[in-house]
């Protein structure tokens, strides 16, 4: 197999939750592979602007979309709207995501609903409506984020955790009903992250300490790290996986 294998040029990949964090690093390491991509978050104006500066990094000019992933109504009109001027999708990102933390006990039937809303419903939401457009294409990449929570559980985030489990068997369900079109759907896990949003835990020497002494590769990842297994599930190298989880976590998940 040649490098060209792992060529995105002339394919048109969406990345939820893109102007920030994980997000922002997958959607710059997909057009860097030469796909033209679109950065998304609920400001149009500042996935305009990150969508610029991947433009003047990578040299592939980056677009910018904007919509509530939980609406229904709003992907269809910004994926109607994207088609309409650029054709179907070919990489589908659904990286979009949400945090809340509190003791089983006290955790509101609010948080529930947003994280079930944000984390696992919009993926199959965004799943469907771009799905559409790969089916009559017949090829199309659907790349679901998951978490080592989709396998691991720690307190007080339960919640969060049945989402991102949710996210495998979605991912499962997803390939059955799709490989047979030519569109392929996997997921990506990652483990802990050093990210603007996990700052706070980053800086808990205690936490941190936890994280290197879990972990055998010894450290926290860098987003950069995941940037690889993404370029490998959205291409041609990986035309004969399907439905699968891949944890990007180095080694977490692979001991007690």
């Amino acid at each position: 197999m040649s490098v060209a294998a792992f060529d995105l040029s002339g394919r048109l990949a969406l990345v939820t939750g893109s102007t920030r964090g994980i997000g922002r690093t997958l959607a710059e390491g997909l057009s860097a592979a030469g796909a033209t991509v679109v950065v998304h978050g609920r400001s149009l104006e500042q996935a305009t602007a990150e969508a610029a500066a991947i433009t003047a990094a990578t040299g592939t000019p980056a677009l910018a979309t904007a919509f509530d992933v939980t609406d229904t109504a709003q992907i269809d009109t910004a994926l109607t709207a994207l088609e309409a001027e650029h054709g179907a999708l070919d990489v589908l990102v659904n990286n979009a995501g949400i945090q809340r933390r509190a003791p089983l006990t006290e955790f509101t039937d609010e948080d529930w609903d947003d994280l079930v809303a944000t984390n696992l419903s919009s993926a199959f939401k965004c799943a469907r409506r771009a799905a559409a457009g790969m089916i009559a294409r017949g090829s199309g990449r659907i790349i679901n984020i998951g978490s080592v929570q989709s396998q691991l559980a720690r307190p007080s985030i339960a919640a969060y955790s049945a989402t991102k489990g949710g996210i495998v068997m979605l991912t499962k369900g997803l390939t059955a009903d799709l490989a047979p079109h030519g569109v392929q759907v996997n997921a990506l896990a990652p483990g802990y992250f050093a990210t603007e949003l996990t700052a706070a835990l980053v800086a808990d020497e205690e936490f941190s300490a936890w994280v290197a002494g879990r972990t055998p590769a010894g450290r926290w990842g860098a987003t950069a790290d995941l940037v690889g297994p993404l370029v490998f599930l959205a291409s041609d190298a990986a035309a004969f996986v399907n439905g699968q989880t891949l944890y990007v976590d180095g080694g977490m998940t692979a001991v007690i």
